[in-house]
């Protein structure tokens, strides 16, 4: 009688410990199945390098896949991000550039606070991503753009590009330079893409709408008026790209503009950043390495200064399961406080870092190198273009511009039409 007893505790304990060993088998086998992070961002210009970096993370992370997406140029960024959102098709990780995409796609945006990308950020690169103690989005790097110019064409025109720190001597530099176009074998001066609006209105217009705001993003996005009181120095610049410009200026896009009449020596300058040396190094390595340079674009009161301000940040989709948010914050904080993340940073991405924990770090081209010195010489102004009212640029001031190249708005109408705008949108807020 005593051994039946027995004989079922032994069989009990046997079936309550398989179904224990099943339970921690599942959970491994949970845990191995591993995350996918799908990350959609617009710098089309750094998907290789992006990709990349993702294929080495999954190498170390061996149970973390990671997706990248890069929607840009001639694709419409936002429009395309909203899409995906509105069908279901969300990323885990997308980017956004500041105050006006916070308020569209709040909803879906994690608070990244907690991580250490977040507590390393330099001071004033997370202002405009900022709601109270909230953080909700992470700086891609920092960027300047001037006019890139080819060392040799100015060389042999005898001008020295860092005399020109104000109008009139960029003036008499572009009328030498036009004057002598065949012998320095170029087809124009610069190169304006008349097909790209952002480079005129985002780019260019900052230049010129910054000061009223004092070089605030948050300062732009919430006022109700535009003030433009630079406009006149607005008009004469972009006057001056589209006179001197190589080709059909309406006809032409960012791609001809940096591939084929910079990086193919063409023109002798044009309107870009820093961020167009991976694309110029792949025409000519040699050229992009140790012939190319950039200057500010002159404003009068402002003379010597660059605008440099954080052009991306990325933020993490709140509406994604917590495994994913969760890897994806770590996926961002491996990128910018790892020695292996740090390094391709500055060395693959060729990102000027906007975090702390780079010094003694080279920049390894010239234009990335020109933003690390600005910046660190203060000589900058800041980026106000992303607190623009939203759909201000893609629905007034960008078609607006197209229409005075085009000859068919004049200036005075374009200033009005634009500062009425302005007025709208945030009256609507």
């Amino acid at each position: 009688m005593k051994r039946i007893p027995r004989l079922f505790a032994i069989i009990l304990i046997s079936v309550v410990s398989g179904v224990l060993l099943s339970a921690c088998s599942d959970r491994q086998h949970n845990a191995n199945q591993g995350v996918t992070i799908n990350i959609m961002q617009s710098k089309v210009e750094d998907n290789t390098q992006f990709k990349q970096l993702a294929a080495k993370y999954e190498q170390i992370h061996p149970n973390v896949k990671v997706i990248v997406t890069s929607v840009g140029g001639g694709t419409d960024y936002l429009s395309t991000l909203k899409t995906r959102m509105s069908a279901g098709d969300e990323p885990t990780i997308f980017s956004i550039t500041g105050p006006s995409d916070v308020s569209q796609f709040g909803s879906k945006i994690a608070d990244v606070a907690d991580t250490k990308a977040a507590k390393l950020a330099l001071p004033g690169t997370l202002d405009a991503v900022k709601d109270g103690k909230k953080v909700l989005g992470l700086p891609f790097n920092l960027e300047g753009y001037g006019f890139v110019y080819s060392k040799k064409i100015f060389r042999q025109a005898g001008i020295d590009a860092n005399q020109l720190k104000t109008y009139p001597q960029l003036l008499a530099a572009v009328k030498k330079l036009n004057a002598e176009k065949k012998q320095l074998g170029i087809k124009g001066v610069f190169s304006l893409p008349g097909q790209e609006t952002w480079v005129m209105t985002d780019h260019l217009g900052n230049v010129f709408i910054a000061p009223d705001f004092k070089g605030n993003v948050k300062t732009s996005f919430t006022s109700k008026k535009l003030p433009f009181t630079n406009a006149a120095q607005y008009k004469r610049m972009l006057d001056l790209e589209a006179k001197y410009s190589a080709g059909n200026v309406m006809q032409t896009d960012y791609s001809q503009q940096v591939s084929q009449y910079f990086g193919l020596g063409q023109v002798a300058m044009i309107q870009q950043g820093d961020w167009i040396y991976q694309t110029v190094a792949s025409i000519d390595k040699k050229f992009a390495a140790k012939g190319i340079g950039m200057i500010p674009i002159p404003l009068d009161g402002e003379a010597g200064k660059m605008p440099v301000g954080v052009p991306n940040y990325w933020a993490v989709n709140k509406t994604r399961p917590k495994a994913e948010q969760t890897a994806a914050k770590s996926f961002l904080d491996w990128l910018y406080t790892s020695p292996e993340g740090k390094k391709d940073v500055v060395n693959l991405l060729h990102f000027v870092p906007a975090y702390k924990g780079f010094s003694g770090m080279k920049m390894p081209d010239p234009l990335s190198e020109t933003v690390f010195q600005y910046a660190q010489a203060k000589r900058t102004t800041g980026w106000v273009f992303n607190g623009y009212p939203v759909s201000w640029e893609a629905d007034s001031l960008g078609p607006d511009i197209q229409k005075y190249l085009s000859k068919v708005m004049t200036w005075p109408e374009l200033v009005s039409d634009t500062k009425q705008a302005w007025q709208n949108l945030q009256s609507t807020k």
